[in-house]
């Protein structure tokens, strides 16, 4: 059995991809299919400049491969935390969010597809 099948519930986990990288908690591992039900807290976009850090606590649940996921640093992600919570979201900004999290996933899925 693998380590990252060893998430517990709350934990912080990640899912980076190119210049991005999804923070989420994990809500349930599901060992029998090797999926992981995960709450997406942050979307980040590592740019040259500062990261562009977008707000994904309304988002809907996830349940993806578990073995795509790492644990999280919590002070990487309570940096990010604090910077998104110090904001207010802006009209259209999270219909933005959602649209930015499944364009993610699907470079995820179709970098996996191409992979296997």
């Amino acid at each position: 059995m693998k380590m990252t099948l060893e998430f517990q519930a709350g934990q912080i986990v990640s899912l980076e991809h190119n210049n991005k990288r999804l923070y989420a908690e994990v809500i349930q591992v599901v060992a029998s299919r090797q999926l992981c039900w995960v709450r997406p807290l942050l979307l980040v976009v590592f740019t040259q400049e500062l990261p562009l850090i977008m707000d994904l606590q309304d988002a809907s649940d996830l349940f993806w491969s578990v073995n795509l996921f790492l644990p999280a640093l919590d002070t990487e992600v309570i940096s990010f935390l604090s910077q998104v919570l110090a904001k207010e979201p802006k009209p259209g900004q999270i219909s933005d969010t959602k649209q930015q999290l499944n364009q993610f996933l699907h470079e995820i899925w179709q970098a996996q597809k191409e992979s296997s």
